[in-house]
This record gives structure tokens, sequence and C-alpha cells, in this order.
């Protein structure tokens, strides 16, 4: 298990943070979860999985954009420097390389 199949247990956190929001209330009672998980219970795996499961349950919210932000927190802080800018050289490198375009243009 990658950590992003299992559901998230709804606590009943207050939705304060995205309380002005048009989309169904899943998202921020999802990305309440995530964030407690993530910076009360300190446990950055579960957390990583949870922001993964809000970013494919609920595309194109501002909670699926948050919680891109905070798995790129969690990289920063569970990767090494050296390790994480090996790892997106080679990522980069591999699309120029496929692409066949060696500007980087969309």
């Amino acid at each position: 298990m990658d950590g992003c199949e299992a559901p998230l247990a709804n606590r009943g956190k207050a939705l304060s943070r995205m309380s002005t929001r048009t989309e169904p209330p899943w998202a921020s009672q999802h990305y309440e979860e995530a964030h407690a998980i993530h910076y009360e219970e300190r446990d950055l795996l579960r957390a990583l999985g949870a922001y993964c499961r809000i970013i494919a349950s609920f595309p194109g919210t501002p909670e699926a954009e948050h919680s891109r932000t905070q798995i790129r927190n969690i990289v920063n802080t569970a990767v090494p420097a050296d390790e994480l800018l090996s790892s997106q050289t080679e990522l980069a490198l591999r699309h120029l390389q496929s692409d066949g375009d060696a500007t980087g243009s969309p």
C-alpha cells in the first residue's frame, strides 16, 4: 500500500481555513484532516497519503493546490537536499530528452 488508498477518518474538525467555498464541503473536511495529521500528529507518511487522496478526489480545488504545497513541504523535510536535486535533475533530463525540446518550452 502506498499510503494513498486508506480512507480519511472524519474527525469533525472545524472548517475555518476553507470556509468560503462553492465546491462540496468534503474537500475542506479532508484537507483539515490531512493538515491535522501533518502538523498535530506529525505523521508525515499518513499526511502524504491524505494529501495525495485530496488531489486525486478533488482536482482543481483550492484544497488540491494547498495539498500540493504541503506535499512539497513534506518532500523538502524528508528528502536530503542533494538527493532531491539529483532526482529533479534526472527527471528534467528525461523529460527534455523525450520531448525533443531542449529549451523546455511547453
